[in-house]
This record gives structure tokens, C-alpha cells and sequence, in this order.
């Protein structure tokens, strides 16, 4: 899958936060997605950005925008080295919530993304790659 753009983002304190959602969208608009689908990439963005450093103790964003079979898209990989998520389905579902959240924010980027994968290992981190095409 060829990438034409790419950008890595520290995320170490809550304004990070706020600059991977101003990233996520820059990359959505220069793709060409609508608003609806640039609203889903950014929310879930914000989404996994937060737990990234509530829950990972900050870590790291990748940013890409990706063609593939002739459409383009936007690729977001989170990575951390925090405690990891034991059970992933779990975590996924809604209403769960290893801290004080309303436990939507696994689950609902899930849904507001075209593609997601997850892989965790306790005590090694955790990565979220997401994908949402135009």
C-alpha cells in the first residue's frame, strides 16, 4: 500500500490531543473525504489519541495518507509502551472502562472507521492502527 504523505506526533500532554485531531483533519481534507466521514476520522482520532495518554502514558501518532486499489485514505497507527489491555474484546465493548470514562472510546472508534486493528500485550503496550477511506 503505497503512502504519499506521512507525519509522526508525540503525545505527552493534553494539548497533543488537540494537534493529533488538527493533523488527522488536514490529512482528510487534502484526501478529499466529505465532512461526515472527515467528523468520524477525527472523533475517533481524538478518541485514541486520549487513551493513548490517559491509559498508555503518552506515546506516539502516525499519520499517513495511503492509496490503495485507486481510492485514498487517511491511516492513523497509535502506539504506546503502557500496561497493555488484557482483554481486548472486553475493552472493545461499550461500557467498559479501565478508568473514569464512559468506555465508548475503543468500541466507537472502531465504528467510525472503515479499518481497525488492535494488538496488546500486557505490560509491553499497546498499537491501534485505523483506517478511513474516501
Amino acid at each position: 500500500m503505497p503512502t504519499t504523505k506521512t507525519e509522526r506526533l508525540g503525545i505527552r500532554i493534553s494539548d497533543d490531543v488537540v494537534r493529533v485531531r488538527q493533523l488527522t483533519r488536514t490529512f482528510a481534507l487534502e484526501v478529499g473525504l466529505g465532512l461526515v466521514d472527515q467528523t468520524k476520522v477525527v472523533t475517533a482520532a481524538s478518541e485514541l489519541a486520549r487513551n493513548t495518554l490517559d491509559y498508555g502514558g503518552g506515546g506516539d501518532v502516525t499519520a499517513e495518507i495511503v492509496e490503495q486499489g485507486g481510492r485514498r485514505g487517511v491511516r492513523l497507527t497509535f502506539e504506546d509502551k503502557g500496561p497493555g489491555i488484557a482483554d481486548i474484546e472486553q475493552a472493545l465493548k461499550d461500557g467498559f472502562t479501565s478508568g473514569k470514562g464512559m468506555g465508548l472510546g475503543l468500541g466507537g472508534a472502531k465504528r467510525l472507521c472503515n479499518e481497525f486493528s488492535i494488538v496488546s500485550e500486557p505490560g509491553l503496550g499497546t498499537k491501534v492502527t485505523i483506517a478511513r477511506w474516501k
